[in-house]
């Protein structure tokens, strides 16, 4: 996915940075991001989703209520009648 930036003040650090490291724009963003990450703490594997299945497995947990009841009748398929 293309990244623009519009903010001049950022593409002249940018640009200032990539001279810095002797390396292209690219280079030097992809520098500047890897280093906030790894100062962050932020693992390269870090998933939004983590956690989701043990969620999933705690709602399964909770019995269902005596007072719970289908508004919709479902045939034998699972599709309302």
């Amino acid at each position: 996915m293309p990244v623009q930036i519009a903010n001049p003040q950022v593409v002249a650090k940018i640009e200032r940075l990539s001279r810095a490291i002797g390396g292209g724009k690219t280079a030097a963003v992809e520098a500047a991001v890897d280093r906030m990450l790894t100062e962050m703490d932020i693992p390269a594997s870090a998933d939004p989703w983590r956690g989701l299945e043990a969620l999933v497995a705690e709602m399964r947990r909770i019995p269902p209520r005596s007072d719970s009841f289908d508004a919709v009748p479902y045939d034998d398929a699972g599709l309302p009648r």
